[in-house]
């Protein structure tokens, strides 16, 4: 092994050492991560309903024996899919950043650590971001969850309480353990 000028060790001769690839390395990054759009969603919808409607012309338009009424069943099937893909498929106005900031104005308490999480609701799966955030203070003190809406930005829902996660409860000490 020799030493290279920013301090690491690189295998002389034959010698092998695992290197991260440059694409998966995250000392490379230069860009934050943001998170795909929901509305990406309708590409692949819009192709189901394109090849449902060609099934049912197709199971309508020919004769032959290849061809029956499981075609139109199917065609059918996989148009009404397609279309509930795009109506799914809504656009996001609310990146997670601005979730973040959303859910620290309705949690009523200065935010240390938090992450957001996009999940969906309700029978058209509307994109909503789920953050969890903690209070500043070491241990945190405070906790809370909320459901912000990325499409319009408004609060679904949220809940503060107490963090109990001090390990009191879950570890006990003293007398008899």
């Amino acid at each position: 092994m020799t030493s290279t000028p920013d301090g690491s060790e690189e295998a002389t001769g034959d010698q092998h050492t695992d290197v991260l690839p440059d694409d998966l390395d995250p000392r490379l990054a230069a860009d934050d991560y943001r998170f795909p759009d929901n509305s990406r969603r309708r590409i692949p919808a819009v192709t189901a309903v394109v090849v449902g409607v060609a099934a049912v012309v197709a199971a309508r338009a020919v004769e032959s024996p290849l061809v029956n009424d499981g075609l139109l069943i199917g065609g059918i099937g996989v148009a009404v899919f397609g279309l509930y893909g795009v109506l799914a498929g809504t656009r996001m106005r609310l990146d997670e950043t601005q979730a973040l900031v959303r859910a620290q104005q309705a949690l009523g308490f200065p935010v240390g650590h938090a992450s957001a999480q996009q999940v969906w609701r309700g029978l058209l799966s509307r994109p909503t971001w789920r953050v969890l955030a903690y209070s500043t203070e070491e241990p945190p003190r405070r906790r809370g969850l909320v459901l912000i809406d990325a499409v319009d930005g408004r609060t679904v829902e949220h809940l503060v309480e107490d963090n109990r996660e001090d390990g009191a409860e879950m570890w006990p000490t003293g007398e008899g353990s």
